[in-house]
């Protein structure tokens, strides 16, 4: 009788703290839920909002893929895209709702301008890319990019979260860099005026 001796089988990845209380399918449940129930909060900022909006209407319908549009406010969305230009003033309110909304969250940057300032990059007063001030999950390229463009830019976003571990996505480090990394200098305050210039 030949007896083989067991085989190290590598331990299948768990869900962080939960993983002696949640099995392994436990993981594919959760991310079906996140991708197909993402409530939208549109940060329309120029043109590239109006193809947005397209989007959700009846002809190209991103409902049908799980996207809700039009959250009541960034506390009970899931998913921000940003669409339009980012002027140095429009950055803190952008990265002040983003840090509103509840974790896990996703950012979709939707247009050239959105992207990496598009045909305004050498302006004063354009952010060079709404991945300055928070981590993006999704580029859409285009000027401005059609319906379409989003519908492929949300699957890709729901294939990125069907793939997701909640454990390596909260890990110290966790492969998104902080908010704090990626802030840039043309969004902090200006000085208050001093005693001086006011008389």
């Amino acid at each position: 009788m030949d007896v083989t001796p067991p085989v190290d089988l590598p331990e299948p990845r768990r869900l962080g703290p939960l993983a002696r209380l949640a099995p392994e399918p436990m993981k594919v449940v959760l991310n079906w839920g996140r991708r197909y129930s993402l409530w939208v909060f549109n940060f329309g900022l120029a043109c590239c909002a109006i193809e947005f909006i397209a989007a959700s209407m009846a002809r190209h319908d991103f409902i049908r893929l799980g996207v809700i549009p039009f959250a009541p406010g960034p506390r009970q969305a899931d998913l921000m895209i940003v669409s339009g230009t980012v002027t140095d003033k429009m950055a803190p309110a952008v990265k002040r709702l983003y840090e509103q909304m509840p974790e896990p969250k996703y950012v979709i940057s939707f247009g050239a301008c959105s992207n990496c300032g598009g045909p305004y990059w050498d302006s004063y007063s354009v952010t060079k890319g709404v991945d300055q001030i928070i981590p993006v999950d999704v580029y859409v390229p285009g000027c401005p990019p059609r319906p379409e463009a989003l519908l492929q830019g949300i699957i890709k976003l729901q294939e990125k979260i069907a793939k997701e571990s909640l454990g390596e996505r909260y890990a110290s480090g966790g492969g998104r860099a902080s908010t704090a990394a990626l802030r840039s200098g043309l969004v902090t305050p200006p000085p208050p005026p001093s005693e001086e210039t006011d008389r």
